[in-house]
């Protein structure tokens, strides 16, 4: 289907960078199927019951990786310029046995100018692979010092400050439109991939209501005006009893979340992002 797809045209050019990797890395997955007729990876698909993740897995962790397999992951993660496709290269290395491999990402995490998306995704993946230590990194013109056994994998290891100011933002919104807690939860997520490690991140750990207060009205604005293009910033003070003694705080979050939206948008708006 893939290679059908590529003799298509009319495309956007990003899309047949995309089917031709993924082309790719499923010729690298199942070499026995190089005749073309996809024979191996529909016999990977019949069972049925095999769930989502499971087959995932396995096509990120391919039974033979050879020194190309290693050099190729290695390549697309470090110098592709689409985001995704970086992303995708490290939850392959997640799974790369080399007793090297985790010096090589740190290195090139300390070295290269990485988008704070990827540097998260990296250090998840150094945590995958069981790293440990420290490692300084910028992330948004700032210096962060980082415990790789400490990264999230997933919301629910986030500290729980940070989800709590979610859960005060879902509850809220679910109020005037059911449909809100889901773009907040998924806005919170991106947030935070950006966030992390940074002054405005090490904010939100603060064991008080004020912070979760201001933080959730924050993330309420900023996704009022994700998903309609406005807001009414009186309101949502006045909903989250943001007082004047907290509107310094609430406005220094608002910018923190405003910065991530505007790297967002240009990350979509790149067409080699």
């Amino acid at each position: 289907m893939l290679r059908f797809l590529l003799q298509c045209q009319g495309e956007d050019a990003r899309h047949y960078e995309e089917w031709d990797s993924l082309l790719t890395w499923l010729d690298m997955a199942f070499p026995e199927d190089g005749n073309g007729d996809g024979a191996g990876f529909i016999m990977a698909n019949q069972d049925k019951e095999e769930d989502e993740a499971t087959l995932r897995e396995q096509l990120l962790n391919p039974p033979d990786q050879d020194e190309a397999y290693v050099n190729q992951v290695l390549y697309i993660m470090q110098n592709h310029p689409m985001i995704d496709q970086q992303i995708l290269a490290l939850e392959r290395a997640a799974y790369i046995q080399s007793p090297d491999l985790d010096e090589t990402i740190k290195n090139w995490l300390v070295t290269q100018q990485v988008h704070p998306v990827v540097q998260f995704k990296a250090l998840q993946c150094l945590r995958k692979r069981g790293a440990s230590g420290t490692i300084t990194l910028e992330r948004l013109g700032e210096t962060a010092e980082l415990e790789l056994e400490d990264t999230p994998l997933s919301m629910d290891e986030f500290p729980t400050p940070v989800i709590r100011i979610l859960e005060r933002t879902e509850q809220v919104a679910e109020v005037d439109d059911p449909t809100l807690p889901h773009f907040a939860r998924e806005l919170w997520k991106e947030s935070l991939q950006f966030l992390y490690g940074t002054a405005a991140y090490h904010w939100m750990l603060r064991e008080d209501e004020d912070t979760v207060d201001y933080f959730a009205a924050a993330l309420h604005l900023t996704l009022l005006l994700t998903v309609y293009g406005s807001a009414n910033d009186d309101d949502i003070r006045d909903t989250y009893g943001i007082t004047e003694g907290l509107r310094f705080r609430y406005e220094q979050a608002c910018k923190a979340l405003r910065q991530v939206a505007v790297l967002q948008q240009s990350r979509e708006d790149d067409p080699e992002s």
